[in-house]
């Protein structure tokens, strides 16, 4: 679960409403400021801005928040992944993927927008020219076949679409997406082909009534109702204290766009895609136990970045081998006997802590953009590039960010001690830093770490400053999409068991048929 809008993975720019463009050069490296040639992705600031604390500070802490160790969650690791797409929906550009010369200034204003509405997954319908090579037909995702791998066959459906044809190896094998991120590790390409699959059931199974010309924008509109529904109401539980969820949902925002008319186009806060939603960063294991052919942690997080085709080359193969198709029965809890696993072979996510698993301080060059750099150079760590993004936008602190919150009226916040900063739970050591730097940070707290703090004092949950912002940005993308269950109040899932209850599971359910061995096709 991270941000931003970068022309490489890494590489970001923002524009943020009323101050212009800020960019990087890449690599986390500081801040350039360039003129845009059209409309950027907006982004926007909720708090004021705020100082930073200095390269050398950022890059202790950074080393600080990945060791080795950590503690698991009792959330299944799928919802890592799930929460990394649903960023990429949020962030996504669909004026990418549609034709520039024709496009309006209303279109690409509209395109930009962060709405929870799956343009990561659709582009801009298959009716566009330029996204009309996503679809099989009018209707209908494409999917892609693995490559045979030894006993296990190819399969046809079990790998994202590829580019293929002629060209170098690593143009045949990008994934033929919308979004290329959503091809950065395989856990995260993986649920991108079980949306895949979702829609086109949704789109097999309308009434025959439904005209062959409604039956993508029909299914897309079910599609992408039920998907809000599952955000709200299964993902972000289990990563935010519900009593802020249902407040917002409920009462209203009090900090981001409060009189925004709710059909208008949002805008992406800042706050969120730097700081709060990077909450996800510190769920990621360090090794999964894939499926039956590497079970046991033999799944590694460098291996689930190795078999993708952006950070990664598919282990050297054009397309997806068939030994490295997803488990879901290991990723997600189903309440069924046949779907369940072994406690030992289920993978849970790491807590939401200060701490990030040790893997994460070496990113692949592909995952950021590169160039390679030397082992642990700052440059390819997560926790520092995070805490420079912060830097290059200048975020809000936690602490300010507290008073912006009192100061609106929103009850229940209660600002992080000196000693909660320093030590939380005792997983972070910051014995690496001087006085003088650890006063800096009890005083102008980074705003992600202080968000991961609030967590980790709360079970592991997101409260206070974090879960707010969550909360209310979520709850205005949902308000903005075309389609969107916060406008329609009538709204109830007809997918899931019963009209009330619609989560992941029920999706990969209806997705794969109810089938293991459509869900764990390698037994």
């Amino acid at each position: 679960m991270s941000g931003g809008e970068p022309a490489k993975h890494g590489s970001e720019s923002y524009f943020v409403v009323g101050e212009g463009l800020l960019g990087e050069s890449g690599g986390g490296r500081p801040e350039t400021a360039f003129a845009a040639t059209a409309p950027p992705f907006r982004f926007s600031r909720i708090g004021p801005k705020g100082t930073s604390l200095n390269e050398a500070t950022r890059k202790k802490i950074a080393n600080a928040m990945t060791p080795e160790g950590g503690a698991a969650s009792d959330i299944p690791a799928g919802f890592t992944y799930l929460g990394q797409f649903v960023d990429h929906d949020l962030t996504f550009d669909k004026t990418q993927v549609m034709l520039g010369e024709d496009v309006s200034p209303a279109d690409l204003l509209q395109g930009r927008s962060p709405s929870l509405d799956l343009d990561s997954l659709y582009g801009a319908g298959p009716q566009d020219q330029q996204s009309a090579k996503f679809y099989k037909d009018d209707r209908h995702l494409k999917m892609g076949k693995t490559v045979a791998s030894g006993d296990d066959a190819a399969r046809e459906g079990f790998d994202l679409p590829r580019v293929g044809g002629t060209g170098s190896a690593a143009a045949k094998r990008k994934a033929l997406i919308p979004d290329f991120r959503n091809d950065e590790n395989l856990a995260v390409a993986q649920t991108h082909l079980a949306m895949i699959r979702f829609h086109n059931r949704v789109v097999d199974n309308l009434p025959a009534s439904v005209a062959a010309t409604r039956r993508f924008a029909t299914g897309r509109k079910r599609v992408v109702k039920h998907y809000q529904w599952m955000v709200r109401h299964d993902l972000l539980p289990r990563i935010c204290q519900e009593s802020v969820l249902d407040d917002v949902f409920s009462n209203g925002r009090k900090i981001f766009e409060v009189d925004a008319i709710p059909t208008d186009v949002p805008t992406m806060p800042i706050e969120f895609s730097v700081a709060a939603f990077r909450l996800g960063h510190s769920m990621i294991r360090a090794a999964y136990d894939w499926n039956a052919r590497f079970p046991d942690g033999a799944g590694t997080l460098d291996l689930l970045f190795q078999f993708s085709g952006t950070s990664g080359d598919l282990g050297g193969n054009p397309r997806l081998p068939s030994n490295w198709i997803a488990d879901f029965r290991r990723l997600y809890h189903f309440n069924r006997k046949d779907l369940g696993v072994p406690e030992a072979q289920f993978n849970r996510a790491m807590r939401i802590d200060a701490r990030l698993v040790n893997p994460l301080k070496n990113l692949p060059p592909g995952a950021f953009g590169g160039p390679a750099v030397p082992f642990n150079d700052p440059t390819a760590n997560l926790a520092f590039r995070n805490l420079t993004r912060a830097k290059m936008v200048k975020l809000a602190t936690g602490q300010q960010m507290v008073a912006l919150l009192k100061a609106r009226g929103v009850g229940g916040v209660r600002a992080l001690t000196r000693s909660q900063i320093l030590n939380g739970n005792n997983d972070v050591k910051l014995d690496n830093l001087t006085a003088a730097q650890r006063d800096s940070l009890a005083t102008k707290t980074p705003l992600w770490f202080y968000i991961l703090r609030e967590a980790e004092l709360n079970d592991g949950k997101l409260k206070g400053v974090g879960a707010r912002i969550v909360a209310e940005t979520f709850h205005r993308a949902i308000e903005g999409s075309k389609f969107s269950i916060v406008r329609d109040t009538d709204f109830h899932p007809t997918l899931g068991p019963d009209n009330a209850t619609f989560r992941m599971v029920d999706l990969l359910l209806f997705a794969f048929e109810g089938k293991k061995s459509l869900l764990d096709p390698l037994g």
